[in-house]
């Protein structure tokens, strides 16, 4: 039952105006056609768009409900020490069986898998944090016990091997007068502090690009060609460098103290970074690019978005009137002008485009100045942004106690450790993949691709008659779901505070049968190491029902954040 209607009286008295205006220019078409004797071939496609608006006035198609409210932002959340540690895992190259590298989670490390069983205390030890690591707490558990048996102080040995204390300098002797006695000028002089990075930085402003030094004492030293470019030309060269890849423009601080002061502080690089869409903001999408069989949006589509932004709108104002006093609310309502309807009219794809990308940049350059105290490296880093040169890994583990057997003699109850893994990859056009499988990321994140799925669509293991080679090693894309994504902006919520505009994003994927899933999430950042934009957090994961138009729940009782995993094969954009 539609009540739209009596909740927005405004809000069908536009409906009411538009259906009069398609109403009004629908005549004048059928004149003008009749009056030509020879049609061109413009005219059908303009009476198939004419005949569309005419039906979605006549029947508007409203949106579906929106779902339930999730958790309001915390504007300063809980800390999260545990996250402190973790750093982000790497997937360089397929697991051949022979040896792959896998990063810990608890430290900066690595980690060498091999066949060989593990035949000391240490090595069960390692084998132990390299399953921990790996999401597989069950086989942890056993390494360990294994390892304490075999040397109660294992622990101590690994962690002097892999994290040995460093010596600590000894103090520098205090000058001695003749008389013996330490200089009182030295004695009351306080410890110089260490200078802050931004200091570190201004001190590298007035040095040159030093050239090697000869290989050999007598030889003269090897040429330097790019230590005699001009500034405009070297700043030129690592904005080309910028677009190709980010990393290895921020790798160039390492070469030398010119690079390092060019990478901190020339603007007009980050600039370019943050405003295009190679790698900035100017590839994020704040609305739905694809549906959610990754098919291109129809005018359907575009005009339930149009509904839908209409209503948040009229939302939005009648939250702001119900704030304001009766009086102030009146004078608004006088004051107010009716809206033009030709320019409230549901755009075609390429206007819809060209807009989205004009509020995008819009929003970026406000957002320069307030948010972000005019510095382009500063958005760079805090700005929420999605990535796409690896995927999100969500470990999830918890315990739960089986049954006892009824034939034996036993104290307890057996406990079972449960581990499954929640998958996502997110694509430039706006889609994504989500895979719920207990499949370790080793042997899923390579095929995490669309021509994987394409490969698995509609291919299940229990279906006999299709059923899936299990010979390949892209099995478990047979569960993997398509879906889209879009960061949230103000439309989303006009009565947001600056800060709180942005930073959550949503994703829609495919369900079982009628349903659709949606996954609300914030990004966040984690660990030490000054990676940012690698965590998503949960804020509520609903269904949808497509025939009768309800929204469910799900329970979030097991289920982790999402970390960022890098992954060497898709590529530097990710493609």
């Amino acid at each position: 039952m539609d009540t739209s209607g009596e909740a927005n009286p405004d809000l069908e008295s536009f409906r009411e105006q538009w259906r009069a205006e398609v109403r009004a220019r629908r005549p004048t078409t059928q004149a003008s056609s009749s009056s030509q004797q020879q049609p061109q071939p413009q005219q059908p496609q303009q009476q198939t768009t004419l005949s569309a608006a005419e039906l979605a006035a006549e029947h508007h198609l409203h949106p579906r409900k929106p779902p339930p409210a999730p958790a309001k932002k915390v504007v300063a959340p809980r800390q999260d020490y545990e996250d402190d540690y973790v750093q982000p895992r790497s997937f360089d190259a397929p697991n051949d069986g022979a040896a792959a590298a896998s990063t810990s989670a608890q430290g900066g490390w690595t980690v060498n898998k091999t066949m060989k069983d593990p035949v000391t205390a240490l090595d069960h030890y390692e084998k132990a944090v390299e399953r921990e690591a790996a999401g597989s707490l069950g086989d942890s558990l056993k390494l360990y016990r294994k390892a304490f048996r075999m040397d109660d102080s294992v622990d101590q040995k690994y962690k002097n091997k892999y994290f040995p204390k460093q010596k600590a300098k000894p103090p520098a002797a205090a000058p001695v007068t003749a008389g013996g006695t330490e200089s009182a000028a030295a004695a009351s002089t306080p410890a110089e502090q260490p200078q802050t990075m931004k200091e570190l930085i201004n001190s590298f402003a007035g040095l040159a690009i030093e050239p090697a030094g000869p290989p050999v004492e007598g030889m003269p030293p090897p040429p330097c060609p790019i230590a005699s470019l001009p500034e405009e030309l070297l700043v030129h060269i690592m904005r080309d460098v910028a677009i190709l890849d980010v990393a290895d423009f921020a790798r160039l601080a390492q070469v030398c103290k010119r690079f390092a002061f060019l990478v901190a502080t020339e603007d007009r690089i980050w600039r370019r970074i943050c405003l295009g869409d190679e790698f900035g903001f100017g590839g994020m999408h704040y609305h739905w690019q694809r549906q959610l069989t990754w098919e291109p949006l129809t005018e359907e589509d575009l005009l339930t978005e149009f509904e839908e932004q209409m209503q948040a709108q009229e939302k939005a104002r009648a939250e702001k009137a119900a704030e304001l006093d009766k009086d102030a609310a009146d004078d608004d309502d006088e004051t107010a002008e009716t809206p033009d309807v030709s320019l409230l009219l549901p755009l075609t794809p390429e206007q819809r485009a060209e807009k989205h990308a004009e509020e995008s940049r819009a929003t970026t350059l406000a957002f320069y100045k307030t948010l972000y105290n005019s510095s382009w490296l500063r958005m760079w880093r805090l700005r929420p942004r999605i990535r796409f040169n690896g995927c999100y890994i969500s470990t999830v583990n918890y315990i739960r106690t089986g049954q006892a057997n009824a034939n034996a003699t036993t104290w307890g109850s057996p406990v079972h450790i449960v581990t499954y893994y929640r998958y996502l990859r997110f694509f430039r056009d706006g889609t994504a993949i989500s895979l719920l499988t207990t499949a370790e990321p080793a042997d899923v994140v390579y095929h995490l691709t669309r021509e994987a799925v394409a490969l698995h669509a509609g291919k299940k293991a229990t279906n006999a008659n299709n059923a899936v080679p299990t010979h390949l090693p892209s099995v478990p894309m047979q569960y993997a779901l398509k879906g889209r994504w879009r960061l949230t902006s103000a439309a989303d919520n006009p009565a947001a505070p600056l800060n709180e505009i942005e930073g959550d994003l949503i994703v829609e994927t495919e369900g079982v049968g009628k349903y659709i899933y949606r996954l609300d999430l914030t990004l966040k950042s984690a660990g030490k190491m000054g990676a940012k934009n690698n965590k998503l957090v949960w804020r509520g994961f609903y269904n949808y029902d497509r025939m009768t138009d309800d929204w469910g729940e799900f329970t979030l009782k097991h289920d982790k954040p999402f970390f960022f995993s890098r992954v060497k094969s898709y590529g530097v954009l990710g493609e």
